[in-house]
């Protein structure tokens, strides 16, 4: 493996301009995330039991086709359900055992928005169809001789960076807090639908949210305003204690009250009424969509944990770069890019870049990266044993 570790290249807060966006658990395209990596898990469990070991498989085709909606205040319904297309490969038979491939998958897919999504009926709100097909010859007997030592089935890159900015860390706990239980009970009319962009000029922070409300928690138009003022009083206070700058909330700038537009849904998902959705559109591994800071375009949810490198490195890297910055005390900062070969074993990448920025640039630091970095790429198993059980998450 080729180590390059370069001193001082990176400065997180120094710049002048930032954009920061997350996608939170109710837009379309976080929903097939979530689905994508629910049903990935869900055949993994089910091929341990089955076979003895997680077989080859991909699930990150998810497509969500938006339905059609009326929602009103105090009411509403759904005239046309939300259409979920399950794509992917996967193996359904290993000698001579079989698993139902798409029974799994819509069931783990049902599951999963049951959920998340609190005011969804998967009974009556979706239709989720299977089309999950088995994987290419040359991919499914690579996967079948890498059992020892799995071989990586892409020749692709993996980026991570610690710690995040100001503004990353405002968006995702801006999108956590109207997401969370305790919110649910304090303000019940907020959907999961909620999108954050921050915009920070200096020091000068704009934040702008899309909030789905609920129409059966909103009375009327009134109703309406009085808990948009609630809800944009509850992020002031919550970026007060985040962030010591100046800085402006706006919350769902597209209504036009004096026409009676608001932004009320029946579920509170915006895929009720032709927003659509696809796996890999939405946040990074990081769970933030970060122009001014690296970021793989690779879409992480759904891919299997064992060989698929897009999964596997995105995940990785992130994770590496956190534990140098906790573990060498020279380090402020780090960013770690992590490149596979196809056929290679996951564990023997082609290369492994990590910038770094010190307190001191003089002080070798070097020996301990590379230290930390030969441990982790030999914890791969572990890591993803993590993301398997959630507690790392891909989107």
């Amino acid at each position: 493996m080729i180590y390059l570790i370069n001193v001082n290249t990176k400065d997180f807060d120094g710049k002048k301009v930032e954009m920061v966006e997350r996608k939170g658990i109710g837009h379309p395209d976080s929903i097939a995330d979530g689905i994508s990596e629910a049903v990935s898990r869900a055949l993994s469990i089910e091929y341990r039991e089955k076979f003895g070991f997680i077989a080859h498989h991909n699930t990150d085709e998810v497509q969500i086709i938006g339905g059609k909606s009326s929602p009103e205040f105090g009411g509403g319904k759904i005239e046309k359900p939300i259409y979920i297309l399950l794509g992917g490969r996967a193996t359904e038979e290993y000698n001579g055992k079989k698993i139902d491939v798409d029974n799994i998958a819509v069931s783990a897919a049902k599951k999963y928005l049951d959920s998340t999504i609190r005011n969804l009926d998967v009974e009556s709100d979706i239709n989720i169809e299977s089309k999950i097909g088995e994987g290419s010859p040359d991919l499914t007997e690579m996967y079948s001789r890498s059992k020892e030592t799995p071989l990586a089935n892409d020749t692709s890159f993996g980026v991570g960076y610690y710690p995040y900015t100001e503004t990353e860390n405002v968006v995702k706990e801006i999108e956590k807090y109207l997401n969370s239980d305790e919110t649910k009970k304090d303000m019940p009319w907020i959907g999961e639908d909620v999108k954050v962009m921050a915009y920070r000029n200096k020091e000068k922070l704009n934040i702008t949210v899309a909030a789905a409300f609920l129409s059966s928690e909103v009375e009327s138009l009134e109703d309406y305003m009085d808990k948009k003022e609630i809800a944009v009083s509850r992020i002031y206070e919550l970026v007060e204690e985040l962030y010591e700058g100046e800085f402006d909330v706006f919350l769902n700038t597209a209504d036009h009250p004096e026409k009676g537009s608001v932004y009320i849904t029946v579920t509170g998902t915006s895929a009720e009424m032709g927003d659509d959705g696809s796996t890999g559109r939405g946040n990074r591994t990081n769970g933030l969509i970060t122009p001014f800071n690296p970021m793989s375009l690779e879409a992480t949810s759904g891919k299997n944990p064992v060989a698929h490198v897009g999964k596997i490195y995105n995940v990785l890297s992130g994770f590496i770069a956190e534990k140098i910055v906790e573990e060498v005390e020279d380090v402020e900062s780090a960013t770690v890019k992590i490149l596979s070969m196809i056929g290679k074993p996951v564990d023997e990448p082609q290369l492994l870049n990590v910038d770094i920025e010190q307190k001191s640039p003089d002080v070798d630091v070097s020996e301990d990266v590379e230290s930390i970095c030969e441990e982790w790429i030999g914890r791969i198993p572990e890591v993803m044993e993590k993301v398997l059980d959630g507690e790392i998450k891909t989107f």
